[in-house]
């Protein structure tokens, strides 16, 4: 059982030594390296944890802890010929440091136990893949990794979620499918190989059992039922199930728990073997074939397979291992090299000046390359569908519009001037699902039937054009004010598709990632973009709302360029003037031009009388000329300012008077044609308006106000905002209180790391020259 003298040689002891500084190294500074591994798996109670006992060579208790349910176990066995007494060593949950030496057995059960329960009672779990790590020095174990797992179960325990077997099952699969490490599977000998529950999964991970040992574990029980030798051979060959290339290991441990000397412990393992091997050959008629089946029965066997399998996966991983041991040192070197520039550079404020603006100079650079189509990083990852672009700005819907607008390629992922370009789109679906809303008769009324409201063709086109201004103005402003927003959620999405270029295509000259560290810029880049971003917003918000205070005054004549006033007034009496002339001071001459035409209730208020100067007077139409009462003028003499003041205030109220009562009847009356008229002149004019808006002003107005800002005042904004400050202000950005002490522990650590890796490759190197 002593294996002392399989180290002898000093070929194999050296390489053993160099693996298990190379294990400890790899543990301590928790680098993952290929090194052979053996994982044991199998059901629960299917004895792996009395394997492992018997593999170290002393008994820990292991089973009554239950810890084979609970965390996975990572054993390193340490051959060391003078440690005569195991030596446990755990290392600390959250260091790579280890504790003091162990040497009591029920001490290492106890602390098992003790971890365990703290473990799943901090993060409220029945299983925790994260592993305890246990180093264990003895003469009695060989040099390697034994990593016992959770055993699989079929039902959750009582108290346990329900989805624990499903847990292990995948913490299991994780353990065991990296391929330097030897699949120990145990299944116990009452299970026969057609009825196998976990053979399948075993498949799963390793389908051709080339680096899978299969062990029969409590064979003692099983072969008390044989009595022909035919029958032996037969179960020992597992023929059919297995494959000819596959032979499983028989192994029977022996079952006291009873309190034992390490030395008996071992004893009692040696007897087991030798009387199953006594019983196969006396206890059954014909015995068995032990040509072909005594090198796979009994824990010796099994042992002295294992040892000799590593050993071979240890001379054949030298090479690689050296080789991604130099690769490992040099990749700590530049980090440790890296590290020292940091620091160096938290005192060098030039320095960072420098590197800061040459990180902001690229990342202005791949931006204005992503608005310019650029498709990397790849837009199925960082881009966003439309949905997702409403549902993350928290702008779901377009204020006014009902249904719900799908613009092309809604459902792709873009980003970039792609995804600005189909808003764009999508604010001009939205504009024009917009229709004019009903007028009412209500406001029709109050404008026309007011004391110094409109009459005639001329009054109703203006009350139209009113209504038609004042809908477009209440009803398009919100969809503007949208179209900025979203428009700014998508450029504010750039920032980390622009970073993420410039960290893997940096410019200038700069190196790559070397501002990732610096938390605290990255923040205020972000800040100052987004700053800028939103800036933009509100000066675009200014502009559009100029386009429409534009086209929607009273001065615009949007309203009347397609519209034929002649078509008004089907239901108002023809007259020879506008409503505006009939309220000049009797002559056509003195109506101002049409284009200089104001309302009757401000000509009363701000109109000076006439001077007697100013005064003409018509001649006297002849009988056979019409004539409407409107346009009765008598002649008087006096004061030319108290005839025309007179006399304008006569026709007023005449003229009110007869307007009115007419406009009344036709407005309330149903089916009025002047309702009607209004009600058709301002859908025309809200329609012409909200077309002029998004045809002339506002596709322009949103890329010169968001897209070329980004390309052109971007960069100087940036360097404004960050670098046009003090060196203690700006340092302020690199060098956070506790940031220096953070990178020296790093650098601390980084030495430590290469100084085992270093020690590492050096005995790497003088065993590969052995080979």
């Amino acid at each position: 059982m002593d294996s002392v003298n399989k180290f002898g040689a000093s070929e194999s002891k050296a390489r053993y030594e160099a693996y298990n500084r190379l294990q400890a190294a790899a543990v301590a500074i928790g680098e993952k390296l290929p090194i052979p591994e053996i994982v044991a798996v199998g059901g629960q109670s299917d004895g792996k944890s009395t394997l492992l006992e018997a593999l170290l060579g002393f008994r820990f208790n292991v089973r009554e802890v239950e810890m084979g349910t609970r965390r996975p176990l990572i054993l390193q066995m340490i051959h060391d010929a003078t440690a005569l007494e195991p030596r446990c060593r755990f290392q600390e949950e959250e260091s790579e440091d280890y504790g003091s030496p162990i040497v009591s057995s029920t001490s290492i059960a106890d602390t098992i136990k003790i971890r365990t329960e703290a473990l799943l009672k901090k993060t409220g779990t029945a299983v925790s893949s994260k592993p305890i790590v246990m180093r264990a020095e003895y003469a009695h174990c060989p040099n390697l990794t034994i990593i016992d797992t959770p055993g699989f179960v079929l039902k959750a325990k009582k108290g346990e979620p329900e989805s624990t077997p499903d847990e292990i099952l995948s913490m299991v699969k994780s353990l065991a499918s990296p391929p330097h490490r030897i699949l120990l599977f145990l299944q116990q000998s009452s299970v026969e190989w057609c009825s196998s529950l976990w053979m399948d999964t075993i498949r799963e991970i390793d389908p051709s059992f080339r680096r899978t040992v299969i062990v029969v574990s409590k064979f003692d029980n099983r072969m008390k039922e044989f009595s022909e030798g035919s029958e032996v051979d037969r179960y020992l060959s597992a023929s059919g199930y297995l494959g000819e290339s596959t032979q499983p290991f028989f192994v029977a441990l022996p079952k006291e728990r009873g309190t034992f000397t390490n030395e008996e412990f071992r004893r009692q393992i040696l007897q087991v073997d030798a009387e199953v091997l006594h019983y196969l050959r006396d206890g059954v008629k014909g015995g068995f074939d032990e040509d072909k089946h005594k090198a796979h029965v009994g824990f010796s066997c099994l042992r002295d397979y294992l040892e000799s399998q590593l050993q071979r996966k240890y001379k054949d991983a030298t090479p690689s291992t050296l080789a991604l041991l130099e690769q490992r040192c040099m990749e700590v070197t530049a980090e440790l090299e890296e590290l020292e520039g940091r620091i160096k550079a938290t005192s060098d404020v030039a320095h960072l000046r420098r590197s800061a603006m040459l990180h902001a100079a690229s990342f202005c650079s791949h931006l204005e390359a992503v608005l310019d189509g650029a498709a990397d990083p790849p837009p199925e990852k960082w881009g966003k569908t439309t949905h997702e672009e409403r549902s993350e700005s928290g702008l779901d819907s377009w204020p006014g519009v009902a249904g719900d607008i799908k613009p092309p390629n809604a459902t792709l992922r873009l980003y970039g001037g792609a995804a600005f370009g189909r808003v764009v789109h999508e604010f001009r679906c939205a504009t024009y699902s917009i229709e004019c809303p009903v007028v009412s008769r209500e406001k029709v009324a109050t404008i026309l039937l007011a004391p110094g409201g409109r009459g005639g063709s001329r009054g109703i086109a203006d009350a139209a054009a009113d209504i038609a201004r004042a809908t477009a103005k209440s009803w398009l402003a919100p969809l503007l004010d949208t179209a900025c927003d979203r428009l700014a959620f998508v450029l504010c999405n750039l920032f980390d598709i622009a970073t993420e270029r410039n960290r893997h295509k940096p410019r200038y000259g700069q190196q790559s990632r070397d501002m990732d560290v610096y938390v605290g810029f990255l923040t205020a880049l972000r800040h100052s973009f987004n700053c800028f971003i939103r800036d933009l917003s509100k000066q675009c918000k200014q502009v559009l709302c100029h386009h429409l205070d534009s086209v929607t005054c009273p001065y615009s004549q949007v309203c009347h360029e397609n519209d034929a006033f002649s078509s008004f007034g089907s239901g108002v009496k023809k007259v020879a003037g506008s409503f505006f002339l009939e309220l000049a001071s009797g002559n056509e001459e003195n109506a101002p031009h049409e284009k200089n035409e104001v309302t009757p209730s401000k000509e009363i208020g701000v109109r000076e009388p006439l001077r007697e100067c100013q005064l003409t007077v018509p001649e006297t139409p002849s009988p056979d000329q019409p004539s409407d009462t409107n346009y009765v003028i008598k002649k008087e003499y006096g004061n030319g300012a108290e005839i025309g003041e007179r006399k304008r205030q006569r026709i007023i109220t005449v003229s009110n008077k007869h307007n009115s009562d007419h406009h009344r009847n036709l407005i309330t009356q149903p089916g009025s044609s002047v309702y009607a008229e209004i009600c058709s002149s301002t859908a025309r004019q809200f329609a012409r308006i909200r077309e002029v808006l998004i045809e002339r002003g506002v596709a322009a107005s949103l890329s010169s106000g968001f897209l070329t800002p980004c390309r052109d005042q971007l960069r100087t904004a940036l360097e404004l905002d960050l670098f046009a400050m003090s060196d203690e202000k700006f340092m302020n950005m690199f060098v956070t209180p506790g940031a220096i002490d953070e990178l020296q522990k790093e650098r601390v650590y980084l030495q430590k790391r290469q100084k085992l890796l270093q020690s590492c490759l050096n005995d790497f190197r003088s065993v590969a020259l052995g080979l």
